[in-house]
């Protein structure tokens, strides 16, 4: 007879619990959350007129004791049923900011929009996809004597793709200091967007936001090569946001001159080092800007804002750039599954992080981002809706929100996560149950 594995032991064990059906109840609600937070202590709710005690709810009455809540890991890698919540958020958020909704008016549609991706700079050569990656005819080799191709066609998913063709003419310094300014970059250049609009219409800069708000929404992504690049939507707003009317001159056109004029200018010289010295740090050549149309040409709201969402909950480890926790010691480094090139990106953010001039960019902190230290997401305050908001608006539509007038007191404490081995067996089951009947539902035309 085949013993038992400890895993269907466990999920006998939980089975066999006279609280079993609760416990379920609370892993449904999590929506098979693969790390749930436990919580434990209690929740008052009175009405605040009356001092009437409306409702009392204390973890004590529940299996174990405790509380099962979403663990809201954006990152599939980390929690497939929270990345998809999370996912499905961005999707609303970035789409409310084109098309209207969520308070956000219809006519947002009609504003000049652009749909663009910046790059980083080269940091030397590196294996590309198909017959980019063959020599020059004239042979050519770097001053190390490799030569500048490997003669080989690549595919998209090639494990030499992003690798560079001599490790020794990398630049993995610059590529790490890159990536540590790489939000400053970003704040630079929409500065730059508004000063050159400004001034391509007689403005000074200080009088832009008397007539115009630029609002936008981006989100970063890790290329083959483990260097960060962004994809952003930018619109053009009256001054008081997206209600309000732009001027006539606040035209798409106008608006894609100032995003390749800005691209091309932005600069931020890193500090000085007598190890590295002073590196001047911009944008790659390679800027991509697609006008987003009303009538339906070009990309739609719904597409930008899917290939937004798609990105928004990929982790460093999927992309084969880095991983999804912080490095305690040097050595973790050696222990990570990463490609060598990776591997010496790290290593480089490790270095430059124990130098006093670089103390500010917290490199150590940051090194399994690659010295990365931005949001994945990012927007501006008038762009759309928020996440919280939207929580608040999933949490009314399950009718958990307290009414007016009434008052909620809660005392709860963190004192656990994770699953037993039985229990992240049957938390994967509900999970896929509930993803299948969204996919039932989407079909049927009955959800988003």
């Amino acid at each position: 007879m085949r013993q038992l594995s400890e895993t269907d032991r466990d999920v006998i064990r939980l089975a066999q619990d006279p609280q079993f059906a609760r416990w379920l109840d609370q892993v449904r609600a999590t929506g098979g959350c693969a790390h749930p937070i436990h919580l434990s202590g209690s929740t008052t709710t009175w009405d605040s007129t009356t001092g009437e005690v409306l409702r009392h709810y204390d973890t004590r009455d529940e299996p174990g004791e405790r509380l099962l809540v979403r663990c809201r890991n954006r990152r599939a890698s980390v929690c497939a049923p929270c990345s998809r919540l999370h996912a499905g958020d961005t999707f609303h958020l970035v789409r409310a900011g084109l098309i209207g909704g969520k308070n956000v008016p219809p006519t947002v549609r009609d504003r000049p929009r652009l749909f663009i991706t910046l790059t980083a700079p080269s940091f030397g050569p590196v294996h590309r996809t198909g017959d980019r990656c063959r020599p020059r005819r004239d042979g050519g080799t770097c001053e190390h004597g490799r030569p500048l191709g490997c003669g080989a066609v690549h595919d998209t998913t090639a494990p030499l793709v992003g690798q560079p063709l001599c490790p020794d003419c990398y630049d993995y310094v610059t590529h790490v200091l890159w990536h540590a300014h790489a939000g400053k970059l970003w704040d630079r250049f929409t500065r730059a967007v508004r000063r050159h609009l400004a001034t391509s219409v007689g403005l000074t800069q200080s009088r832009f936001p008397d007539h115009a708000r630029l609002s936008f929404a981006r989100v970063a992504e890790y290329q083959k090569r483990a260097a960060v690049h962004v994809h952003a939507v930018v619109r053009l707003d009256g001054p008081a946001g997206p209600a309000d009317q732009p001027p006539p001159w606040a035209i798409a056109d106008r608006l894609a001159d100032a995003v390749h004029a800005s691209a091309r200018r932005v600069l931020i010289r890193s500090a000085y080092s007598s190890a590295v010295g002073e590196l001047a740090l911009h944008w790659g050549a390679q800027v991509d800007v697609r006008p987003l149309h009303s009538d339906g040409t070009g990309p739609d709201g719904d597409a930008v804002a899917a290939y937004i969402a798609k990105y928004v909950t990929k982790g460093a480890s999927e992309t084969g750039a880095g991983i999804d926790h912080r490095l305690l010691t040097c050595n973790d480094i050696d222990l990570a599954a990463v490609n060598t090139h990776v591997r010496t990106l790290m290593r480089t953010c490790w270095r430059l992080g124990g130098l006093t001039e670089y103390e500010p960019l917290h490199l150590r902190a940051w090194t399994h981002t690659l010295g990365y230290r931005g949001h994945i997401l990012t927007k501006s305050r008038a762009y759309s809706t928020t996440y919280a908001a939207l929580r608040a608006d999933r949490v009314e539509h399950l009718g958990h929100n307290d009414a007016l007038g009434v008052v909620r007191k809660a005392q709860l404490r963190y004192v656990g996560s994770g699953h037993t081995l039985g229990a992240a067996l049957i938390a994967t089951g509900v999970a896929d149950d509930i993803r299948e009947a969204s996919r039932l539902g989407r079909e049927a035309g009955q959800g988003p």
